[in-house]
């Protein structure tokens, strides 16, 4: 019903959109009529972008002989702007449909999940027969051709693998992501990529925006984050707790709840029953097989509860999600958007929480810079150690720490302490793990950190050690 519900919807607003477009035609020749964003885009604005609180550009209104008829002015920001829609989820279809509705034709989207039979109940840009297809390519070709006036281009892949030069080609870069750790990754790339001048300052033209967007379950958000400017996504950081993990014992030999069943079949028995293949998680076949034991194994210590979907969700890490929350979190994703390249009205400053379990509710505040953020700050950070401490103990404070890296390498000025990668330099680095810190640096000495979380940022860190 889902499904049908949104063809007809994304079939209404082409209809809308056509119709409006006739009526602006006949409005003296041009699409500048009640009914489309030119309407705001024409008129000055008591509300503009220069009288908010997040004050970014002066809005200067279009002037009627650069209108053209039929579509919007070649000269205007939302006709020239490139966007990036990561991700083309439940969150991204939304952001495609809203995106192509508010008139913004050069849209790329990149996802790297193929489409599963699960997707179908809420991303309404797919369907039975896409299943197994890339999840950026059917998306941007059923926006394509369902909306004439779009040129999205699919890019099917990790985010990884695409170089800062890529993400700098953009205006405004809308995240959809599912998961913290690659939510991360970009919002150190997009920070990565603001110049800074003599002064420490950064130069405005370098600053790419980011809109992120996040939903679970009837609760979703949607912040703007200026590189440098405001916070970013790793000063919220604590807001995320780190994932949940099962102790293997427990799963191995105490199972109380489906989950721990559910992580035996597919971390226990799957490398066992197939040691030479790795478990993949878009095949239906593999997926099933890991339900099929699981709920095997819940039957033995009688444990209910355990379904393909949970099975989908614990091997998957699937977030809970339901339609209307992503229409209305994509839809204020696409409102700042519009917002941050028009100016033509006020900016959110800087997060907006909206959460419906308990009624349409929202409320937005400013989410502050964290000024030790390794991210969006210089700043140094000081860790005291005890003269016996191990390079592998400081390794594992940096990823059990607040700064919860994942596989951090330090260099000091002089020489490698630890690389993770290439595999030669890890051997040779390796005795170093079961030294002292004290006999390898000295008090007070600085040590650059990189880990793969934060592509090509470094941490600068001082250590010192307890009398």
């Amino acid at each position: 019903f889902r499904v049908s519900t949104h063809v007809q919807i994304i079939k209404v607003l082409g209809l809308f959109h056509s119709v409006v477009k006739a009526e602006m035609m006949q409005n003296d020749g041009c699409y500048g009529g009640r009914g489309s964003l030119l309407t705001l885009l024409k008129r000055k604005s008591p509300f503009a972008n220069e009288t908010g609180e997040l004050a970014i550009g002066e809005f200067e209104p279009l002037q009627d002989a650069a209108i053209n008829a039929g579509d919007l002015p070649p000269n205007s920001p939302l006709s020239t702007a490139r966007v990036l829609v990561v991700g083309a989820g439940g969150l991204g279809c939304e952001l495609l449909k809203d995106l192509a509705m508010s008139g913004l034709p050069n849209v790329d989207v990149i996802d790297l999940d193929t489409i599963d039979v699960t997707n179908l109940n809420r991303q309404f840009l797919f369907r039975q027969k896409d299943v197994g297809s890339s999840k950026a390519h059917v998306a941007a070709k059923f926006i394509n051709d369902r909306c004439p006036w779009m040129k999205v281009t699919a890019h099917h892949g990790k985010i990884q693998d695409k170089p800062p030069s890529f993400y700098a080609g953009f205006q405004c870069i809308i995240s959809g992501l599912d998961n913290v750790e690659a939510r991360r990754w970009l919002n150190a790339t997009v920070c990565g990529l603001v110049e800074l001048d003599d002064d420490g300052d950064p130069d405005p033209t370098t600053i790419i925006p980011i809109v992120d967007g996040g939903t679970e379950g009837f609760s979703g958000q949607a912040r703007v984050i200026l590189p440098r400017l405001t916070s970013c996504f790793e000063c919220s950081l604590d807001a995320f707790p780190p994932q949940k993990s099962f102790p293997l014992c427990t799963v191995a030999d105490t199972p109380r709840i489906p989950e721990h069943c559910i992580a035996y079949a597919f971390m226990l028995e799957w490398p066992r029953k197939f040691p030479d293949k790795k478990l993949d998680t878009d095949s239906p076949e593999d997926m099933k097989w890991v339900y099929e034991v699981a709920l095997e194994r819940s039957k033995k210590y009688n444990i209910a509860g355990v379904t393909y979907m949970l099975t989908m969700g614990v091997v998957k890490n699937i977030i809970p999600a339901v339609a209307s929350t992503n229409a209305i979190i994509a839809a204020a994703c696409v409102n700042e958007t519009v917002k941050l390249l028009t100016f033509c009205s006020q900016s959110l400053n800087t997060y907006m929480m909206y959460m419906g379990a308990t009624g349409i509710y929202s409320h937005t505040f400013v989410y502050a810079q964290k000024e030790d953020c390794p991210v969006c700050t210089s700043i140094v950070r000081k860790i005291t150690v005890g003269q016996k401490t191990t390079l592998n103990e400081l390794i594992q404070m940096l990823r059990d720490g607040d700064l919860r890296l994942k596989n951090p390498s330090i260099t000091s000025d002089s020489t490698t302490l630890y690389m993770q990668k290439p595999p030669p330099l890890e051997k040779a680095t390796r005795p170093n793990l079961d030294k002292a810190l004290s006999s390898l640096i000295s008090d007070g000495e600085e040590l650059a950190v990189t880990d793969s979380i934060f592509h090509n940022s470094t941490i600068n860190v001082k250590i010192f050690f307890d009398p």
